[in-house]
């Protein structure tokens, strides 16, 4: 039986990435994306991966999204939630709009679709829930008091939910990333990049694949032992 997954950001950087990895393990993958239909439907003529949009800082579209996946493909048996932006700024000059657009997408969008998928997932008595932080949640990051604070919010949403979950077969856990070549991090100054490297210890940036292979890792059916946990996968920039 090939399980069915949701992959918010599922189209560029490390969600496309993680998309295409499950995949090709099996998965059949809904690859939801927010705004940029042309790279997505690139996405899927290269790949053969469904796509679907919707807005997960949106509950009632989440609902929706979930509801048409699971016509599509069946029951959401995993979401990763991988969705996120920036809006950085130092706080002095952050509008309540900045703060309050990254908290909706990167924090309430990890619960829009957990709460969409969580009955299914207690009815079967099965999931698999990975969410995606960061290394500026666990260490902070000057500029990014928006984007720390709901990532480090991620993290602690996936330890209650992780013992919420835990009797029925439902195990949540966190990727915490470092600094990873992706567009993202590729709209970073050079010379700040450069400064960025050198405080990495393996000596260069991630790759998105090896995120990916953290997320076939823990959605594993064999790794139902695992929950309420982070790994950390940042080169060593950030151990604690």
């Amino acid at each position: 039986m090939s399980r069915v997954a949701i992959v918010t950001g599922g189209t560029r950087g490390i969600g496309a990435a993680i998309s295409k990895l499950l995949h090709q393990n099996g998965y059949k993958v809904a690859a939801n994306y927010a705004g940029n239909v042309e790279k997505a439907k690139a996405f899927e003529a290269e790949t053969g991966i469904k796509t679907y949009q919707w807005n997960v800082a949106d509950f009632a579209a989440c609902q929706e999204g979930v509801k048409k996946v699971e016509r599509d493909l069946g029951p959401v048996d995993v979401v990763v939630n991988n969705a996120g932006i920036t809006r950085d700024t130092t706080l002095h000059k952050m509008t309540h709009e900045q703060w309050q657009a990254v908290i909706d997408t990167n924090l309430g969008g990890c619960f829009n679709m957990c709460r969409a998928v969580i009955d299914g997932m207690r009815e079967r008595g099965f999931g698999r829930i990975v969410n995606i932080g960061s290394i500026n949640g666990q260490a902070g990051q000057y500029g990014q008091v928006n984007y720390a604070a709901a990532k480090s919010g991620i993290h602690g949403f996936t330890k209650a939910l992780a013992q919420e979950g835990a009797a029925r077969g439902i195990t949540v856990n966190a990727i915490a990333p470092g600094y990873i070549d992706t567009d993202m991090v590729a709209a970073v100054p050079a010379n700040v990049l450069e400064k960025i490297v050198a405080k990495i210890p393996v000596g260069r940036l991630g790759r998105a694949e090896e995120i990916a292979r953290g997320v076939l890792f823990l959605v594993a059916d064999e790794a139902g032992f695992i929950t309420g946990s982070t790994l950390s996968i940042n080169g060593g920039q950030h151990m604690y």
